[in-house]
């Protein structure tokens, strides 16, 4: 008996020590055991929450706004570009229209006005003086054949009544009266022969017009087989020889207006067509306009020049040049359906101060990204906002 007890007052004070030092580790057991039925309860309430509802509506928050627009179909003017070159509307060579000789004046340059019939240059003319000079001299001594003639007549006419002179010698000098009479005529016309021939030593304008070109200075031989001397453009009017493809070509008349910027410069000027090519060319398979313009001293002949065309109106989309994008593969718009983005090709057509006309690609009902879309890729979520198109 002593010795049961004694062991079992030594199992005893074994037992104590051995629950003080399991304290402690009962109660960290017991703290892990709280966190995670804690994190447990939060991802239940997460995975109820989603299941609520909730969720959609915070997606939607995160997602971008994009701007939209709804272009709709507008009437849009239909442009038909065209490049050429510039020209005189008229275009007038000035040369010698008599024997010619040695130039001695020239008294215009190229870009001055000129007068019909002003003097452009005038060629020396000394012995076609002299001829002149000599010709007058002549007609005074045909003068005075002539009123000789005329007295003696006179006096046979007297008297032959009284029977001094017969009738045969007043008939003769009745024909040499009107033999000096004539050849006072003829003096005559021959030095206004030699007049006229000097007066063509004048080079002239022949109408009022705008000297374009000069190719004749002082001392320089010319004649009639020399070439065009000036040219002038007749009133100082312009004119652009606008290429097209006969399908273009087809679609203009007479008097349509257009827009025509020369190269090297932003300056556009208004014109119209005057005239269209009854021809095409077999080659090019084009044919010309010619688009009249009103004098200015940019529009300089021979110069390239681009023209804008109103060929009439369509109705088509129309969009800010914002929406328009353009890579390596063309020009482009994106659309946003189902909320997602889609590329869309499109082509493009006038672009003015209204917008961009869009050829085709689009059909107007379509919600396209107004800006913001270099920053979006095709199958991109999106939240659109619209807004109202531009009349």
């Amino acid at each position: 008996m002593n010795i049961e007890q004694g062991f079992s007052r030594r199992g005893a004070e074994l037992d104590e020590p051995l629950a003080d030092q399991d304290r402690p580790q009962t109660r960290r057991r017991w703290l892990w055991i709280g966190a995670a039925v804690l994190v447990a309860l939060l991802i239940i309430g997460t995975v109820l929450s989603r299941r609520g509802g909730s969720a959609p509506v915070a997606e939607r928050q995160e997602l971008p706004r994009v701007t939209v627009i709804v272009p709709a179909r507008q009437p849009v003017a239909s442009v038909i570009s065209a490049t050429g070159s510039l020209a005189a509307r008229r275009e007038m060579p000035v040369g010698i229209a008599g024997e010619g000789g040695m130039v001695s004046r020239v008294l215009v340059e190229p870009g001055q006005w000129v007068r019909a019939g002003q003097t452009l240059a005038t060629i020396e003319r000394s012995v076609q003086v002299e001829e002149s000079n000599a010709l007058n001299a002549s007609i005074a001594v045909a003068k005075a054949d002539a009123a000789l003639a005329q007295s003696e007549l006179d006096r046979a006419q007297q008297l032959v009544g009284r029977g001094f002179i017969s009738k045969a010698d007043v008939d003769r000098r009745t024909a040499t009266r009107d033999a000096a009479n004539a050849r006072v005529k003829v003096a005559e016309a021959q030095l206004g022969q030699a007049r006229a021939r000097i007066g063509r030593l004048d080079i002239r304008a022949p109408a009022a017009g705008l000297v374009l070109t000069r190719a004749v200075e002082p001392g320089q031989i010319v004649g009639p087989s020399s070439a065009s001397l000036f040219r002038i453009a007749k009133g100082g009017e312009m004119e652009m020889l606008a290429r097209l493809s006969e399908q273009d070509l087809a679609r203009l008349r007479v008097g349509v207006p257009a827009s025509v910027t020369p190269t090297g410069t932003t300056t556009a000027f208004r014109g119209q067509i005057w005239q269209l090519s009854p021809i095409i060319d077999p080659t090019s398979r084009q044919g010309t306009a010619r688009i009249a313009l009103a004098y200015h001293p940019a529009l300089r002949p021979g110069g390239f020049a681009g023209a804008d065309i109103m060929s009439g109106s369509v109705d088509a989309p129309l969009l800010p040049e914002s929406a328009v994008q353009s890579d390596t593969k063309g020009n482009f718009v994106y659309v946003v359906k189902d909320g997602r983005v889609e590329r869309r090709a499109v082509k493009v057509g006038e672009v003015s101060d209204r917008g961009i006309a869009i050829a085709s690609g689009l059909d107007g009902s379509e919600q396209v990204v107004l800006s913001a879309g270099a920053f979006l890729n095709p199958g991109d979520q999106v939240v659109a906002e619209r807004q109202a198109a531009r009349r």
